[in-house]
């Protein structure tokens, strides 16, 4: 495993950077994960010890959100509860079922999502009338997006967003605030698995959880300030990135 002084500026400039993104509209990890693995971490070392740092990003924007009263703590209540439990599901699943499924599928997803916000220009503008209860809605993709979180994870942050938005009718700037609280507790969760089996470093790992935590804030504040205007096309872009890699890993590049 590659390591050196010179290491640690770049691993929190590296989540400085995908912090920041990442609150904004998800994909931190596209950006982190092939970091890590390109200095030969093992996938699961790469994988633990971000989402450890992870965690602290999607923790100091949701702390930022909150300050701002930009997240309705009882409206999320049931979604944390359902969440966790999926993603604990998730994190177990790992193990005992294939992901080429999912490798193939969540792409195709993630095109048609990319597409449908392209196209509609005034989504997430603002409040329209929700499409279910709150209940049922958090149950079903609570444990639905939290499962997915557990057991993959690229794209979490877009599906979350858009369903707020399309179900819930939030506008985006409070759709993505909601978005971190739930991504905040399927990292707490499937870090606990990560921890449990060894595989987080954590000098690395407090470096860049360094650079998360501002970038956290950052990412926030630009959201709160200019709202769908930034989150639109950066939603956009980070679905399709990410669709790009799963279906290069999927049908390309193994």
């Amino acid at each position: 495993m590659t390591s050196g002084p010179w290491l640690y500026p770049i691993l929190f400039l590296t989540a400085l950077f995908a912090g920041t993104a990442d609150t904004i509209a998800g994909g931190g990890g596209l950006i982190t994960v092939p970091v890590l693995m390109g200095l030969g971490w093992s996938p699961l070392d790469a994988l633990g010890t971000n989402k450890f740092q992870a965690s602290f990003g999607s923790g100091s924007a949701t702390l930022h959100f909150a300050r701002a009263g930009a997240v309705v703590w009882r409206d999320c209540a049931w979604g944390i509860a359902f969440t966790a439990l999926g993603a604990a599901a998730g994190a177990w699943a790992v193990g005992q079922v294939p992901a080429e499924f999912l490798k193939r599928l969540i792409p195709i997803l993630l095109i048609v999502m990319a597409g449908y916000v392209l196209i509609t220009p005034r989504l997430g503008h603002e409040e329209t009338r929700a499409r279910m209860k709150v209940f049922s809605f958090h149950l079903l993709f609570g444990l639905g997006i939290g499962f997915y979180d557990g057991f993959f994870g690229p794209g979490t942050g877009s599906f979350w967003a858009l369903a707020y938005v399309l179900l819930l009718g939030y506008e985006l700037r409070r759709a993505t605030a909601h978005t971190k609280v739930m991504n905040f507790t399927s990292n707490l969760l499937s870090l606990a698995v990560f921890l449990a089996m060894g595989n987080v470093h954590f000098v690395p790992g407090l470096v860049m959880a360094g650079g998360q935590f501002l970038g956290g804030r950052l990412g926030a504040r630009l959201v709160l300030t200019r709202g769908a205007k930034l989150v639109r096309p950066v939603l956009i872009t980070v679905a399709v990135a990410i669709a790009v890699k799963l279906l290069w890993s999927a049908y390309g590049g193994g």
